[in-house]
């Protein structure tokens, strides 16, 4: 707990001025490391579940969790930062009277979240969550309700990454990769996975030209993973063209020279020496 004067009112009051002060120092420091603008702003519920694509949930009830596992809310409160420090003068008189309360030895009554991964978002107690942290605490009681995704909410620490998120989702609908393929493929930059989804799709279209029968687009992700992208990363790792970038990301580089340089769709040690030669240019 913070410094203990044996006057609880003016310690809660001092307790909220330096919350206060540490959310401008730390908004101020951001802006000096030029850091992104979302780095002190609360991931928005609504945005990452929509990202993740939400298949379900569950009630855990009350459970005791840490307090730097919350990194959001569900109303996207803009009345404190990422580290529930406030923002303006507008909670003082809230938060001020909670403070008082745990000076005095009353216990945080529990708050209510939603569980993303190890992520958890403030359904109810948003003021109690900013006094825990103002006082020290490590953790809180709290309400837990599991969301379910589609997608693995693992990589998310900023607002900027959830469209990443949104875009492989959109990707996965077009192409449904399913166990060891959908983890392979990855990328970093959202828009690769729209030109990624049109180029599994032209070589679908043109996959059911050759066997003149339709195919559905699990069975064509399916195949574009065995057929084409397997055998084309296993050609680069041999011929050592993969270096910090994903398997993925090699293989649309490589993809996109090929056709520029040499017009064709084929895979083969000429194409790859002719790709390699132009990057040494």
């Amino acid at each position: 707990m913070n410094r203990d004067t044996g006057f609880p009112v003016a310690d809660a009051e001092n307790d909220f001025l330096r919350a206060r002060r540490r959310q401008v120092l730390s908004r101020l420091a951001a802006w000096l490391r030029r850091q992104p603008d979302d780095v002190n702003i609360m991931l928005p519920f609504d945005e990452v579940v929509a990202a993740l694509s939400r298949t379900g949930e569950r009630r855990l009830g009350l459970q005791v969790i840490t307090l730097d596992s919350i990194v959001g809310s569900v109303d996207r409160s803009r009345e404190f930062d990422r580290r529930f420090r406030p923002t303006s003068g507008q909670v003082r008189e809230r938060w001020q009277r909670l403070a008082l309360a745990a000076r005095r030895g009353e216990s945080i009554p529990p708050i209510e979240v939603y569980r993303v991964g190890d992520m958890h978002f403030v359904v109810d107690g948003h003021h109690r969550v900013s006094v825990a942290h103002a006082l020290g605490l490590k953790t809180i009681d709290a309400y837990v309700t599991e969301v379910m995704t589609r997608l693995s909410p693992g990589g998310i620490r900023y607002r900027g990454d959830l469209l990443v998120k949104d875009y492989r989702r959109i990707f996965l609908d077009r192409v449904p990769l399913v166990g060891e393929a959908r983890r392979a493929v990855s990328l970093t930059d959202p828009w690769d996975y729209a030109e990624l989804a049109e180029s599994v799709e032209a070589w679908g279209f043109r996959l059911m030209q050759d066997e003149g029968r339709y195919l559905d687009r699990l069975i064509v992700a399916q195949r574009w993973y065995d057929e084409e992208f397997v055998p084309v990363v296993r050609m680069l790792r041999q011929a050592g063209m993969i270096e910090t970038q994903t398997e993925a990301e090699a293989y649309m580089w490589v993809a996109c020279e090929r056709y520029r340089l040499i017009r064709t769709h084929r895979w083969d040690d000429e194409v790859i020496t002719a790709v390699r030669e132009s990057k040494r240019r």
